[in-house]
């Protein structure tokens, strides 16, 4: 799978350097040069989204004493930069959050619980993002083929998303153990927990209706907050558009990273959505690929930093795990 991962990014980084250079390396240069320091101020400004996914992610820790706001900041951080740098497929940044509040002395069935469940209504906020989104822009544009296209793949995730919370409700980790069992027998034994604990720890996760419903509208506000980070950087590149189409390019920009989630960073899929769409709603291709440019260099700004910081403190566990 990581095999496969680096392959998809390599070819990504083609891709993606393919879309600069079509876009006209010297025009986009120009572009960036225009937007300066806005560069800078568009990274920190991501920070809003990322504080507005951990109030909804906290709302679902049970009890009344709760990690602080700047742990579940903390904890986002390195699940973002692992999930956006790393040939994890998106998921390696949960198994990294979870290992970081156990260390910190949250309960296990805790930390992956809440996990588990704030992933699921994550992925169910985008989907309804993209949805209204899209629908926005099949209206705009006029081009029903395409408009149909993209409607349907959205469609097309419904059953996926319906059978993930099912399996989780079902007991997703005792199925996971099952089919762990058959394939590896004693050895999967002797690393396996209580995986009735996680499964009821999720279920119970899920009956507290008002604490889902809370981190739902979080999330969402999470994601529609993200879109005046694309307007926001098309003001510094000089191009203003109003905020309804940045809403539309957001949204399906997060629809075709989404469905590239095999690919690290979705590098080139985020590139090559920017441009087209971006041409659709009436960018000038030097314009588009400026921005993804950007976005690129938010992650750099704010994940690299949040990878070694990760590296860092696995280091000062291993150190304190072999000392004499």
């Amino acid at each position: 799978m990581i095999r496969l991962a680096v392959l998809f990014g390599l070819v990504g980084l083609a891709v993606a350097t393919g879309v600069i250079l079509y876009s006209g390396f010297d025009e986009v240069m120009v572009a960036l040069d225009q937007a300066g320091w806005g560069i800078v101020w568009t990274s920190l400004y991501h920070i809003v989204p990322l504080l507005l996914c951990v109030v909804g992610w906290r709302a679902l820790f049970p009890g009344n004493k709760r990690p602080s706001l700047a742990f579940f900041l903390y904890l986002l951080w390195l699940r973002a930069a692992v999930n956006n740098l790393m040939p994890v497929a998106r998921i390696g940044g949960e198994v990294v959050a979870i290992r970081v509040m156990i260390k910190h002395g949250i309960r296990k069935t805790t930390a992956v619980a809440s996990t588990v469940v704030e992933l699921t209504t994550s992925v169910i906020a985008v989907f309804l993002f993209c949805v209204v989104g899209v629908s926005m822009f099949t209206w705009h544009v006029g081009d029903r083929q395409l408009s149909w296209k993209l409607l349907t793949g959205l469609l097309l995730t419904v059953p996926a998303l319906l059978a993930m919370v099912s399996v989780q409700r079902a007991g997703f980790f005792g199925l996971l153990s099952k089919i762990f069992n058959l394939m590896f027998r004693n050895t999967w034994k002797k690393f396996a927990t209580n995986t009735a604990q996680l499964d009821r720890a999720v279920y119970t996760s899920y009956r507290r209706y008002n604490r889902v419903i809370i981190c739902s509208f979080w999330q969402l506000m999470s994601w529609v907050s993200g879109t005046f980070e694309t307007w926001l950087a098309l003001y510094f590149l000089g191009h203003k558009i109003p905020f309804t189409q940045a809403f539309m390019l957001e949204a399906l920009i997060q629809a075709s990273t989404s469905a590239a989630f095999i690919v690290p960073g979705a590098l080139g899929v985020q590139e090559a959505s920017i441009v087209l769409f971006g041409h659709l709603l009436g960018l000038a291709p030097e314009i588009a690929a400026a921005l993804a440019v950007i976005r690129r260099c938010r992650d750099i700004l704010l994940y690299i930093p949040g990878l070694i910081v990760w590296q860092i403190q696995e280091g000062r566990w291993f150190m304190k795990k072999n000392a004499f």
